[in-house]
C-alpha cells in the first residue's frame, strides 16, 4: 500500500495527459538551507511503501469519486477517460517522513482542482479520503486536498511513473508528508466529517504538516483530528 513524501511545489504548465512538454532540471536549487525541520537531502528517489506493488489491469483499472458530492451521485472515469483529462505539470519537493528530501521534483499529472471541477463537493465537506489499493487510504483536509500543487501524478521529470513509484497514478500533496499522497490511487471520498485513514489510525498524525513536524499521533494537540 502507497505511501511516500510530500510536495511544496507551484504548477508551471498545461498540455495532454501522457505528452508532458519537457521538463525542467530537477534539483537546480537542491540547498540543505531549503530543507524544513528534521529533514535531509535525498538524492534519487528511494522506494518506500507497505505491502505489494498491485499489477496494473487496465480493462478493470477506474477512477471513481463518491460520498457527499454536489449532486448526490458517484463519477467514474476509465483509464482511457481519465487520461484524457487537463495534464499540468507541478515542480515540487518531496518530503518523506522517514526525513529524507528530494527537491525540485517535477510531476505531471491533473490537478486535484481539475477533479474538484468536475464533481464539486456538497456544502459542509470539510475533508476527503483517498482511495488506493489493497483498500489502502489517506484523509485530508478538503484545503489541503484542493491546494494550487496538489495533483494525481502519471509521470514524473517527463517519464512515466514506474510501478513501483505509483503507476499509473499517485497522490502528490503540497506542504504534507508523503504517506498523504498515496500511490496507486483509484478514487475520492467526499466527507463532511473527518476520518482517519490507514496509517493515521496506526500512529501517525492525522494532518501531517512538513513544516510543523507533525509526524506522529502523539503529537496531535485538540482538535486535530478524531480521537484514536
Amino acid at each position: 500500500m502507497g505511501w511516500q513524501c510530500s510536495a511544496v511545489g507551484r504548477v508551471c504548465h498545461h498540455g495532454v495527459m501522457g505528452e508532458p512538454e519537457g521538463h525542467a532540471e530537477e534539483n537546480r536549487n537542491s540547498s540543505p538551507d531549503r530543507l524544513p525541520p528534521g529533514q535531509r537531502l535525498q538524492r534519487g528517489w528511494p522506494v518506500t511503501h507497505y505491502g505489494p506493488v498491485p499489477k496494473y489491469r487496465p480493462e478493470r483499472w477506474d477512477f471513481r469519486v463518491f460520498g457527499a458530492t454536489g449532486d448526490g451521485d458517484k463519477h467514474r472515469w476509465t483509464h482511457e477517460e481519465f487520461s484524457a483529462l487537463p495534464h499540468e505539470t507541478v515542480v515540487a519537493d518531496l518530503h518523506c517522513v522517514t526525513r529524507f528530501s528530494m527537491l525540485d521534483a517535477e510531476w505531471g499529472g491533473v490537478r486535484a482542482r481539475t477533479v474538484l471541477e468536475l464533481v464539486p463537493p456538497a456544502p459542509g465537506v470539510s475533508h476527503v479520503m483517498v482511495w488506493a489499493e489493497y483498500g489502502y487510504s489517506a484523509n485530508l483536509r478538503l484545503a489541503d486536498f484542493a491546494a494550487e500543487g496538489s495533483v494525481f501524478a502519471t509521470h514524473r521529470a517527463g517519464e512515466l511513473l514506474t510501478a513501483e513509484h505509483g503507476f499509473p497514478l499517485r497522490l502528490v500533496v503540497p506542504q504534507l508528508y508523503g504517506w498523504k499522497g498515496p500511490k496507486w490511487v483509484r478514487g475520492v471520498e467526499y466527507m463532511t466529517a473527518d476520518r482517519r485513514g490507514f496509517w493515521e489510525e496506526r500512529g501517525y498524525h492525522n494532518i501531517g504538516e512538513v513544516q510543523r513536524e507533525q509526524r506522529y499521533s502523539y503529537q496531535e494537540e485538540p482538535g486535530d483530528g478524531p480521537e484514536l
